[in-house]
């Protein structure tokens, strides 16, 4: 009979199993990250205060406005409206005056909202024609809700008179996508022509390599709050 032989797994390749069993379980937590790079980029981008394209919030089931509104018909037939996650990022925070009341009509283009920052304002027109069932009036009260989640924060509930018509020249899911994309770049340009036309300063609102800083409309005075309404959300 041959004897048990015992073998020590240090005497023989034992121990460089176990280093590449180790490399490997500290490498794939690494692995998962680069396979999932937008993510990472847009957590990235909030924590230094960048606005990119990444961390925009742009739910692919509702309608979007080019005044920088949405809308969503829910089944009740009531239609939510609300403002977009581009503009509050441009903003920051703001305080929401409501212009319109429960049970009054209001045409597509007409104003409801008036968003004010220090002394700054913004008018904010319905994306749609209807009438008025509800008022989100608790937002007068903590406008950082709409911060936290605009379309959750939603403004009205209207029923409304014309959705398919009114709703055609919307932005829906990838189209919403990239009208956000290519609206952000317009407002670039817009930043750059605005402060080289006066004595401002890029370094306000651009950092290093171009990039936004979070909400800069903060830091530019009314002039241009006036401008950025007629360009932007009076189209």
């Amino acid at each position: 009979m041959n004897e048990f032989v015992y073998t020590d797994i240090f005497d023989t390749k034992g121990i460089e199993y176990i280093i590449v069993i180790v490399f490997l379980l500290l490498i794939i937590p690494f692995w998962i990250m680069l396979n999932r790079p937008l993510n990472l980029k847009a957590k990235v981008s909030k924590a230094v205060g960048v606005l990119s394209e990444q961390i925009l919030r742009i739910p692919q089931g509702l309608f979007f406005s080019k005044n920088h509104t949405w809308t969503h018909l829910e089944k009740s037939g009531l239609a939510r409206i609300g403002m977009d996650d581009l503009l509050l990022h441009l903003t920051g925070g703001v305080e929401i005056e409501y212009l319109r009341d429960q049970q009054e009509k209001v045409k597509k283009g007409e104003p409801i909202v008036r968003i004010n920052q220090d002394g700054k304002n913004l008018v904010i027109a319905s994306p749609i024609s209807g009438e008025i069932d509800c008022v989100h009036s608790s937002l007068e009260q903590d406008p950082g809700a709409i911060i936290e989640d605009p379309y959750k924060s939603w403004l009205f509930k209207i029923k409304p008179d014309k959705w398919r018509e009114e709703t055609t020249g919307c932005y829906l899911a990838a189209d919403a996508t990239e009208w956000a994309k290519t609206e952000l770049a317009r407002f670039k340009d817009f930043v750059a022509e605005t402060l080289t036309q006066t004595s401002g300063s890029l370094a306000v609102v651009l950092q290093e390599g171009g990039e936004l800083t979070d909400h800069p409309l903060a830091e530019m005075n009314k002039d241009v709050w006036n401008d950025f309404q007629v360009k932007f959300l009076d189209a």
